[in-house]
């Protein structure tokens, strides 16, 4: 009994929660581990669905990460009005389902393997919180190079290691079960349906044509799986300008060496567009721009059509849905907002966030939007915002950024932003106003 007092005391400090609680974590963590014992090796050495302790851990995840004021505004139909602040909360903000279990398998294995050295190839989900919450927790975080290639060397069998939401690229998957450490798998399932699809326009002979970032976890670990099959090839574009350039020369227009300088660092290895733009489908990284892609594999299906005529399309064409759910909600509760804007949007997310960085684009479109990674962005008392300029890395501030007199203001979070954050924000904008937020806790 002492050994787990001290025990609950150590995950008390760590975590921040009452040691009574830590107590009981730590008695059922011991129940748990006497029950495994019954569980092969084989069967322990590998976690895609979870590690059993969702049940001990949820008090933790709800502590740290809940928010009771935006539990208040989700109550009051996503609606708050406080003295002169008329707040609006998109339908849909914060953590995804992917992003929410990616989390909880965190928090599971290091209860489950509290004396183990935890690694984690590159960031769990992009917000600098989170990812901050876990390195307190003593899980490494194992970083790229330049290049994007991860140095696994260090990694012995005792080691657990977390694969991101991301995913991890298929080279990096194989060199991790080659080295038979505990692998602990959050990659998303939305990803993994995009990995089903780029795998089946491989085996068919069709070249991927994936919508997203070449830099970018997710794309990087899709684009491997393209490889799978033998000859196989991909192609990453950006966005739709680089879409157009790709349908102008499936049309016949362009200079293969000027293509080729474009997408140099965009395309598998043997790329020819001449050969290789002749069968295509398309897929995308799920934190993309969803109107944007839909829009990309429509111009790629008329550039087809007009080289080879519809007749041709079904054996030159594919072209499949692989929008994350999570993402569109989030994006259709903007535009949905953004059918009555209001006077200022605030956009809560990592400024390295794809999806957040698309929301403060989409915002941007429609009224005075700032891209804000929490609350500290918010200075209370000059009055003013340190926030992201939309489509650009810069940090700019704003002073008097609050109107005056009444004004409406609208709230939106990224995919990766818990609500313990989106509520800080919250609370900032009412003080901000002049207005104490406790006092709606409270009455």
């Amino acid at each position: 009994m002492r050994s787990l007092c001290v025990k609950a005391a150590v995950w008390s400090r760590m975590l921040g929660i009452p040691p009574a609680l830590c107590h009981l974590s730590c008695m059922a963590k011991q129940a748990i581990r006497a029950a495994g014992r019954k569980t092969s090796a084989a069967d322990e050495r590998y976690f895609r669905r979870g590690l059993g302790l969702k049940k001990e851990i949820q008090p933790v995840i709800d502590f740290e990460y809940g928010s009771a004021i935006v539990g208040l505004i989700r109550d009051r139909d996503y609606e708050l009005h406080v003295d002169r602040i008329h707040l609006r909360l998109a339908k849909s903000s914060g953590f995804c389902y992917g992003v929410d279990r990616a989390v909880d398998y965190a928090y599971e294995s290091r209860r489950k393997f509290p004396d183990r050295r935890i690694l984690l190839v590159g960031e769990i989900i992009h917000n600098p919180h989170v990812n901050g919450r876990l390195q307190e927790m003593e899980i490494e975080f194992l970083y790229p190079s330049e290049e994007g290639e991860f140095d696994f060397s260090g990694v012995t069998p005792d080691d657990v290691v977390i694969i991101p939401a991301f995913g991890v690229t298929l080279h990096d998957f194989e060199a991790l079960r080659a080295l038979d450490c505990i692998l602990v798998d959050t990659t998303c399932g939305s990803v993994l349906n995009v990995w089903k699809r780029v795998e089946r326009y491989a085996r068919e002979g069709f070249t991927s044509v994936i919508h997203g970032k070449h830099w970018h976890e997710e794309t990087r670990a899709t684009s491997s799986q393209v490889l799978k099959s033998e000859g196989a090839q991909y192609l990453i574009v950006r966005d739709m300008a680089q879409a157009r350039i790709v349908c102008s020369y499936i049309r016949g227009s362009g200079e293969r060496e000027d293509f080729m300088r474009l997408f140099e660092k965009s395309v598998s290895e043997g790329f020819d567009p001449d050969i290789h733009l002749k069968r295509v489908g398309v897929a995308n990284q799920t934190t993309m721009l969803a109107s944007e892609s839909l829009a990309i594999a429509a111009e790629l299906g008329e550039a087809i059509t007009d080289r080879w005529g519809p007749e041709e399309v079904p054996n030159r064409f594919r072209s499949f849905d692989t929008i994350c759910s999570a993402t569109q909600k989030r994006q259709d509760a903007v535009e949905e907002m953004m059918e009555d804007p209001p006077d200022v949007m605030v956009v809560i997310g990592g400024y390295n966030s794809s999806n957040t960085n698309q929301l403060a684009y989409m915002c941007g479109l429609h009224t005075t939007t700032y891209h804000i990674e929490d609350a500290s962005c918010i200075d209370t008392v000059r009055g003013r915002i340190t926030h992201k300029l939309i489509g650009s890395d810069e940090i700019a501030t704003q002073n008097a950024w609050l109107p005056d007199g009444d004004v409406g203001i609208g709230i939106t979070a990224g995919a990766s932003t818990p609500n313990s954050k989106l509520g800080e924000a919250v609370e900032r904008i009412l003080r901000g106003a002049g207005y104490n937020p406790s006092d709606l806790l409270t009455s």
